[in-house]
Parts: C-alpha cells; structure tokens; sequence
C-alpha cells in the first residue's frame, strides 16, 4: 500500500511542479517580492513594517493561486480526461489515491512556499530605502541575484545538451543556491563587513509569521484538492478565495452574533478560523507581551491539522460519490 502511495504521491509531485502555471506564479511571486521593496517606500510612517505586510500578503496570495490552480490541474482534470480510470481501475482505493495526490500537491506548494519565503527574509533584510542616497544591500543583491543565475544557466545547460526538464532541473539547482545565499547574507552586513550570524539579520517572530500563513497555505489546498473532485479550475479557485475571505474575517463577520442567531452560530462552526493564522498586527508590537509563544505556534498548528482532516474528509467523500467513468 505504501509504495502506491508513494508512486501517486511522487507523480502528483512532478506534475505539479512542471505545469506551466506553477512557473509562472513562482516567477511573479519573486519579482512582486522584489517590488514590495521600492512600493513600501510612499508610506508616511513605518516603511519596513508595510514591507513586512506586503511580504506576508504576497505569501498569502501566491499559496491561494498555487493551490487553486495546481489541484485542478492534478485533479479536475485527470477526472475530465477519464485518465485517472488508468490508476482506480487498479487495485488503488480512492481514499488512498486523492491521500497521495494531496501529498504530492503538498510536497509542491512547500517548495514553491519555501523559495518564496526565502525571497522574503532577503528583502526584509534588504529593507526599504528611506533616501536616495541610502546604500543598497550588496550582500543581498549579489548572492540573491547570483544564485539565481548560477541555477538559470545550468538548468539551461542541462536542457541543452543533456535533454533534462527544464522546471523540475531549475527548482533542483536554485532550492540549494538560494539557501546556501541566504545563510551567507547572515555573515554580512550591507558594506561586507563580516559579522557575527545573525546579528543583522531577519527576526524569528517574522519566521513564526510566514510558517503561520503556510498553515492558512495547507488549508487552501485541502480546500483546493476537495473542490476540484467536482469542479473545474475557475469555481476551484473562486471557492478558496471565499473560504480564505470568509475564514479571515469570521470572528468580526460571523463570531460575534453567534449568541443572536442559530444560523450564524452553526457558519461559525463551519467555516475554518483563518484569523488566528495571521498574526501581523502582534509581530508589529515589539512588546515582549504581544510576542507570539511557541505554545501559540503549537495550537495553531494542532487547529490546521484538524481543520485539514476535515476538508480531507469531506473530499473523500465527494470522491467516493463521483463518476469518473
């Protein structure tokens, strides 16, 4: 059971990371990252912090697209071109073949999170300019920009000469570099002054804010993966778009009549809490008190794993009741 599992989880995987819409939304992920840099610069308060929102956003928004787009295309579509007869047709139950898919979805939305991620600590790092005249960040430039680079053009090589796939051999290459470039960021500062790691570096609390919104991420593709067992590629993405909207804004929107009306108490119960999950406003306090606690970190992590279940229930069971004949 377990290598049928492995095989649809590991398929699931390259297919996920080769589709073209993966690329794409990876790539403008990066350079809006690269923006939010130069736009958090017209505030006329704290620059960095809006950089520090635009960065946690643009995470947010990256994971919704991913999620929405990639499920569909692992899924929606392999039950439209009746391909995936080829693998129940088998001795592979659904349950145990949608477990795999949502593994193997989940395996590529983690890189595509991580690199992301790793874009946003250096432009964190990087901060905003607050002059003209104000130094760039060489460190972060040299090794960000060249390690990307370095991976273009071997990937580009790989493919020339060898036949190897471009996608799966760029993320291969540039998941290292840009980590091994990010380590060495924390040894530098802006000058090339070295330094003690760390001491001028990217803050915990703001690694604890984007591993929060990767949870919110593992959410949205439980919700992606469970609508596309019946729907397709747009309703797919419209239905994690209202279910992150509503989850965000449910303790304002929803919570509070609760006590008033039956209706919205059961919607409250129903609906996924995805406010807990984005902690910006505490991460903005710089007060010991308003710091966000491991033991906080843990139950948010219990709650999405709950939370997911359910979703991986619920689409089991659509899965179990759909013709794909």
């Amino acid at each position: 059971m377990f290598q049928r599992f492995y095989a649809v989880a590991f398929n699931t995987f390259i297919e996920t990371i080769r589709q073209p819409i993966f690329g794409v939304i990876l790539l403008t992920t990066t350079v809006l990252m690269i923006l939010n840099v130069a736009l958090a610069g017209f505030t006329l308060e704290d620059d960095n912090k809006l950089l520090l929102d635009l960065g946690l956003s643009t995470l947010l928004l990256s994971g919704l697209f991913l999620s929405a787009f990639s499920a569909a295309g692992v899924l929606s579509r392999e039950i439209e071109n009746k391909t995936v007869l080829t693998v129940i047709s088998k001795p592979v139950s659904r349950p145990l073949f949608l477990l795999g898919k949502f593994t193997g979805l989940l395996a590529g939305l983690f890189i595509a999170f991580y690199l992301s991620t790793l874009v946003f600590m250096m432009t964190i790092r990087h901060g905003v300019l607050q002059n003209s005249s104000d130094p760039w960040d060489q460190p972060v430039l040299a090794f960000g920009f060249g390690s990307v680079l370095i991976a273009l053009g071997l990937a580009a090589a790989a493919n020339y000469f060898y036949g190897r796939d471009f996608p799966t051999t760029m993320l291969a290459l540039v998941t290292p570099l840009l980590t091994a470039a990010v380590i060495l960021i924390g040894k530098f500062k802006q000058d090339w002054e070295v330094i003690p790691f760390g001491d001028y570096y990217v803050g915990g609390q703001t690694i604890i804010a984007a591993y929060l919104v990767w949870l919110i991420v593992i959410i949205t593709a439980a919700v992606a993966l469970a609508a596309s067992t019946r729907l397709g590629q747009l309703m797919t993405l419209v239905i994690c778009t209202g279910v992150l909207c509503l989850g965000i804004i449910s303790d304002n929107a929803i919570g509070q009549y609760q006590d008033a009306s039956a209706f919205a108490a059961g919607a409250y119960r129903i609906m996924p809490n995805i406010g807990p999950f984005w902690v910006i406003d505490a991460l903005q306090s710089g007060s010991v008190k308003t710091a966000i606690p491991f033991s906080y970190v843990g139950l948010a992590t219990g709650y999405a794993a709950l939370v997911t279940t359910g979703i991986l229930s619920l689409a089991v069971l659509l899965f179990q009741r759909r013709e794909v004949g």
